[in-house]
């Protein structure tokens, strides 16, 4: 079922966003879109907000229907990104607008970090707004550390180790919670973070990259051993189900991003605790949310209006409230958001900026793609040889 453009009259402006009411995964992002879509209606009454993906029946797939009204020059007035990699494919293309008079218009530069800026920027050309930033932590449950004994934070893997080992012997028969597909290349960033370290970290994500060293090789070793610490139905568990083992009990560690924060609390669990994965402090391990204008945008005035609302501290704290996320802006008002995300505010501006090539801040979409898939089949088979060629072949 393909989805239909809309009606290209000058009040609506089709912005594709891709949560929808039928997909779990997406459900607080379909609030924080429809929470931004609110703040747009009451600042451009004017305009009408149209989510064509909405429409689509839970038979398309939003990202190919997008791509293919891209390449038959048909685009929507916006749509959803997350910045970073992600971006090269359409920069590529030449389907994205430059955004540089915008962000001079309405103050950006001077109040998004440069980590951020360099990100979306290509060759001095700025192409998206974002919308709010996430970061991949790992957390734990208060209670079940507590019974085994354990009162405090790992800060090396021996010490993570030592901790799964611990609560493995208190009953905790699969103490690291992990789901499928992306949350377990989640879970080998954080450790390639944390024994690499920043640069060498990114760097294996460019054309710089060399997957063969040594280094790596002893780090996809340690991957393999954090994984018998994980329960053995992680390859078809929704990230979901994995965060109700962590808020249940039945393990005391999960490596995800901030979004599990609003999971858990619908739980009914706040006795939890987070932080970077040990060995990776001094780090934030961003991955966001963004809008882009394509470059023939039927109705540029529109679009320029949404971007204008998604850039806007009105608007990032309506989209982040309810996503869990924190604003894009360095000026937004702390005092404004709940406590996680007082202390996120506080790390962005302070800490060094890391993309995950999980969620398209360091990896192209191919490239996130394959990367998963390798991961994946790692799952089973086991072989680190097999994983380190892949992830190889995978980065261009």
């Amino acid at each position: 079922m393909s989805i239909e453009p809309s009606n290209r009259e000058d009040h609506r402006v089709e912005v594709f966003a891709w949560a929808t009411d039928d997909d779990p995964e997406r459900a607080i992002e379909k609030a924080a879109v429809d929470s931004l879509a609110g703040v747009f209606a009451q600042r451009c009454p004017e305009r009408e907000f149209v989510n064509p993906v909405l429409a689509r029946g839970g038979q398309a797939d939003p990202v190919a229907a997008l791509r293919s009204r891209l390449r038959e020059n048909d685009p929507p007035d916006s749509f959803q990104v997350h910045p970073g990699g992600e971006l090269m494919d359409y920069i590529d293309a030449g389907q994205l607008a430059d955004l540089n008079d915008q962000f001079a218009q309405w103050g950006l530069i001077d109040v998004l970090p440069k980590g951020l800026l360099d990100a979306i920027t290509v060759n001095g050309s700025i192409y998206c707004v974002p919308a709010g930033i996430h970061r991949l932590l790992l957390w734990s449950n208060l209670e079940a550390l507590a019974k085994a004994g354990l009162t405090d934070q790992p800060t090396t893997l021996d010490e993570f180790i030592h901790h799964l080992d611990v609560l493995r012997a208190s009953g905790v028969d699969h103490p690291l919670a992990l789901g499928a597909n992306w949350t377990q290349l989640e879970l080998l960033e954080g450790l390639l973070l944390a024994e690499l370290g920043a640069e060498r970290f990114e760097a294996l994500w460019t054309a710089k990259a060399d997957w063969s060293k040594g280094d790596v090789t002893g780090v996809l070793d340690d991957y393999k051993r954090l994984l018998s610490y994980s329960n053995p139905d992680r390859d078809n568990l929704h990230w979901t189900e994995a965060a109700k083992l962590l808020s249940s009990g039945r393990a005391g560690y999960l490596f995800m991003g901030d979004w599990v924060v609003g999971e858990l609390e619908r739980n009914g669990f706040t006795d939890y605790s987070y932080q970077p994965f040990p060995g990776a402090d001094g780090t934030f391990q961003w991955l966001g949310d963004a809008f882009v204008q394509p470059e023939n945008a039927p109705n540029a005035a529109g679009a320029n209006d949404w971007l204008k609302t998604v850039a806007s501290l009105e608007g990032q704290l309506a989209f982040n409230t309810r996503k869990g996320s924190i604003p894009a802006r360095g000026d937004a008002r702390p005092a404004d958001y709940p406590a996680y995300q007082r202390a996120a505010i506080a790390d962005f501006k302070r800490l060094r900026l890391v993309p995950s090539c999980a969620h398209g801040s360091a990896c192209t979409p191919a490239e996130t793609v394959a990367v998963i898939s390798a991961v994946g089949g790692f799952s089973s088979t086991g072989s680190v040889a097999d994983l380190q060629a892949a992830i190889a072949a995978c980065i261009r």
